[in-house]
């Protein structure tokens, strides 16, 4: 089913579906409506003697400028081409085709003036799979992200430069190639767009690569915040901890909902297991276990409650219609500054932030498994064969290299502002900055545990009881593709193997905790992991 855009705001999961499975897009007749109405305000302005600004105006520092009918087209096409400035590397396909999708719906609102054949092309493009090649450097979050979507203009006038896929020499395979934007939109059987008055400004002003970008991330949390609770409960398992603290009577006392939901997925991981019990006796003199096992609802928990702030901001943002200036119900075209970033950079800041603290308990606890000191009786680093072999002692390296950078991308990108476009501009979010810097967090976050994972499963391995039913799962689905303990072997190839058992969420089905988003995911992953094993298999 194709999602609608212009009945109802988009949810996150409408815009995950066409950013990153290629779902289909239409534009509904409600829609259609709109913008043909707020065109006809548009139109009538640009008659006017008054000087209108974006109508009959420059723009930023430049809008006291009036421009002369003959001039319009091309102050609309020299906007774009000015614009489309970003450097660097090249934007995820995902995060492009997210940020026009958002766009589009802004222009389905019927608040932006844009004329119809320009919103049809755009949905056209989507679904023709045309994604214009963008720098990750050029916005700063204030008038929204202009340089990316300035690209996106650009490819819809038929300039600039696209990324299409297409079949790959061999059955089944898909090839990724740049083209010129002309060239893509004539093998796709659509014309370019001549842009008139105020359509630059409307396909430009908006936060959509923010939002894309947060949209994507919170999709992913929801699946590494339940692998964390997965990771850490094999690690007190492994490591026999005690589930007495986990009790739902002791989250009542402090109730934040992450903290609970976090609690009870560990709680009901631990409930059945042999390894537990097995330690409950008054043999067992320790007191308290460590904070990275005890109090890892606390820590989860915080993660989850941000990611559910995150998610309110996302929802209104999808409620919203960001463009400068607007048309209103009443006809008034007004000025306003809700293109500013700040609302969707703070959260994105916020998650940067739990993310590293996650990533830095995980870390912790796996690093426990390796020292014989703190280990409770398994070997040093896990290894078969200690000395001779050096077990998962790199692993830790790895992800202690990780956290590291986790902790530097904590640093918030919205607390900074350079002026820009001659002091008009005086303060902006960089809340672009902010979701670039979060998008390699969510990957450390799922690097991280995807290591605690492999260490907790060969430490409850080595132990003489069996793991719980749902962890007890989770290392035999880990056995379909990494061996346990034995003689040392090509780690970085385990490691990234069970990375992408945690990002299909196979892990998450194996332990038996839902995760809608992951299961979206589990056949391309799949398809990932067994390309991978065909051509990393020998090394």
């Amino acid at each position: 089913m194709p999602v609608v855009i212009g009945d109802s705001p988009l949810s996150r999961r409408d815009v995950v579906q066409v950013a990153r499975f290629e779902a289909r897009v239409e534009l509904s007749a409600g829609a259609l409506e709109r913008i043909d109405a707020a065109r006809a305000v548009i139109d009538g302005l640009a008659a006017d003697e008054r000087p209108h600004y974006g109508i009959s105006t420059g723009f930023g520092a430049l809008a006291n400028t009036a421009i002369a009918a003959g001039d319009r087209t091309r102050l609309q096409q020299s906007l774009i081409r000015s614009h489309a400035a970003s450097s660097g590397e090249e934007v995820e396909r995902e995060v492009v085709r997210g940020l026009m999708l958002l766009r589009l719906q802004t222009l389905a609102t019927g608040r932006t003036g844009i004329r119809r054949a320009t919103a049809e092309l755009y949905a056209a493009m989507l679904n023709a799979g045309i994604t214009p090649v963008i720098g990750e450097y050029g916005s700063l979050g204030c008038s929204g992200d202009l340089a990316p979507l300035s690209h996106v203009a650009l490819a819809a006038m038929g300039e600039g430069t696209v990324r299409v896929e297409r079949p790959g020499a061999e059955p089944g395979t898909v090839e990724s190639v740049t083209m010129d934007a002309a060239t893509a939109l004539a093998e796709a059987g659509l014309e370019p767009v001549v842009l008139a008055e105020k359509e630059g400004l409307a396909l430009v002003n908006g936060t959509d690569g923010m939002l894309a970008m947060l949209c994507l991330a919170l999709a992913d949390l929801d699946k590494l915040l339940d692998t964390a609770d997965l990771a850490a409960a094999m690690s007190v398992e492994g490591l026999l901890g005690t589930d007495a603290p986990f009790a739902p009577e002791l989250m009542a006392l402090r109730p934040h909902p992450g903290q609970v939901a976090s609690a009870a997925n560990i709680a009901a991981l631990l409930a059945d297991s042999p390894i537990v019990a097995s330690h409950k006796g008054p043999e067992d003199t320790r007191v308290q276990d460590a904070y990275s096992l005890r109090c890892a609802p606390q820590v989860h928990g915080t993660a989850r409650d941000t990611a559910a702030h995150a998610a309110r901001v996302a929802e209104i943002e999808l409620m919203s219609a960001i463009d400068n200036p607007v048309v209103l119900p009443d006809g008034r075209v007004v000025s306003n500054g809700n293109f500013h970033g700040a609302p969707i950079a703070a959260v994105l800041d916020f998650l940067a932030i739990a993310i590293a603290d996650v990533a830095s308990m995980s870390e912790r606890r796996s690093d426990r498994f390796l020292d014989p000191a703190r280990s409770y009786g398994l070997p040093p680093f896990l290894a078969g064969d200690p000395g001779v072999d050096s077990g998962l002692m790199i692993a830790q390296y790895t992800q202690a290299g990780i956290v590291s950078e986790l902790k530097r991308l904590a640093t918030p990108a919205s607390v900074d502002s350079i002026p820009s476009s001659a002091m008009q501009e005086d303060h902006v979010s960089m809340g672009w900055g902010a979701a670039r810097k979060l998008r390699r967090s969510v990957d450390g976050l799922e690097r991280v545990l995807s290591i605690e994972l492999m260490t907790a499963a060969r430490g409850i391995e080595l132990r003489d009881d069996a793991p719980g039913p749902g962890t007890g799962a989770v290392i035999a689905s880990l056995r379909q593709l990494v061996p346990g303990i034995g003689p040392d072997r090509f780690l970085a190839r385990d490691i990234e193997l069970t990375r992408l058992h945690v990002w299909n969420g196979s892990v998450l089905q194996a332990a038996g905790l839902t995760d809608t988003i992951a299961s979206w995911a589990a056949d391309a992953g799949l398809e990932r992991i067994r390309r991978f094993d065909d051509t990393e298999g020998d090394r």
